[in-house]
């Protein structure tokens, strides 16, 4: 009974996310994602898992260049996708990042201001606590520091970012690791 109800599991799983995510996260894993996505109800909206802890807002509007990373799959994540998220390859996102791609204009606050879309690079690593404000890009292997606040564009890349409005901490050498 036992392996027939986790093959009928494993089955839905692939249904729902596809074979690649569910041999690369795991069936046990997923299986909380699920639960609480398509069960409790909790960000159904979204076609990749995300953590039961976090709001994924317009996902429509996220464009996922692979299947890794899931934008919301660690905990506490806020991503709000008005004005578009592009996320490239191999991007690593942490737990508590809040990736806002729209404000509230200053005159209406039921208003969000239009802005060009956030755009993360492959290689890219948001640490703990990361917030991305609107517009921003970041160029290919840029590691952002906990806690950082990014308000402006990194596009040269290859670098460490920090701080609180963020700046240049380190230029780093290219990406040697491999491409997930």
């Amino acid at each position: 009974m036992k392996k027939l109800l986790k093959k009928l599991l494993k089955r839905r799983l692939k249904k729902v996310y596809g074979s690649d995510v569910v041999i690369y996260i795991g069936i046990s894993k997923l299986w909380q994602y699920y639960f609480f996505q398509h069960i409790v109800g909790i960000n159904k909206h979204v076609k990749w898992p995300v953590h039961w802890s976090s709001v994924v807002k317009h996902p429509e509007n996220i464009e996922i260049n692979y299947y890794r990373p899931y934008p919301g799959f660690m905990p506490a994540s806020y991503i709000q996708a008005i004005n578009g998220i592009k996320i490239g390859k191999n991007v690593r996102i942490g737990p508590n990042v809040n990736i806002i791609s729209a404000s509230h204009n200053i005159n209406d606050y039921d208003k969000h201001d239009k802005e060009n879309p956030i755009e993360i690079k492959d290689n890219c690593w948001l640490a703990s606590n990361v917030v991305i404000l609107p517009g921003v890009l970041l160029g290919e292997h840029t590691i952002v520091a906990a806690g950082a606040v990014v308000n402006k564009s990194f596009p040269e890349g290859n670098c460490i970012i920090g701080g609180v409005p963020a700046r240049l901490i380190k230029k780093i050498d290219d990406y040697q690791g491999k491409m997930l």
